[in-house]
């Protein structure tokens, strides 16, 4: 047995338009995020040398302290911006699809 309201929603052009959307943009922030932290733990392994520079002559930090900080705030970032897309676009889309779905 079949739904028929989950059966117009398959046949509505916004449900298809809707998973374009929404695949397309996880997978560029899914790349994006692999790049950034592979990238970073590609430097860990072949270049420890740059990551242990100080940052100064008198501070004791290092220049990977604050790149991996910056790969946790990029992670935090890509995440509100996600989010932010889905509460704008996607929701409205998907509220547009029940609407017409159950008339």
């Amino acid at each position: 047995m079949t739904d028929p309201i989950l059966a117009r929603i398959k046949a509505n052009p916004k449900y298809r338009q809707l998973k374009a959307q929404r695949t397309g943009f996880g997978t560029l922030l899914s790349v994006l995020m692999l790049i950034v932290y592979y990238g970073f733990i590609a430097l860990i392994a072949f270049n420890k040398d740059f990551l242990g520079q100080p940052l100064g002559t008198d501070i004791t930090t290092t220049i990977g302290i604050p790149m991996g900080m910056g790969v946790i705030v990029f992670t935090v970032l890509i995440t509100g911006i996600y989010v932010n897309r889905a509460n704008r676009e996607y929701d409205t889309l998907t509220q547009q699809l029940l609407d017409e779905a159950r008339k």
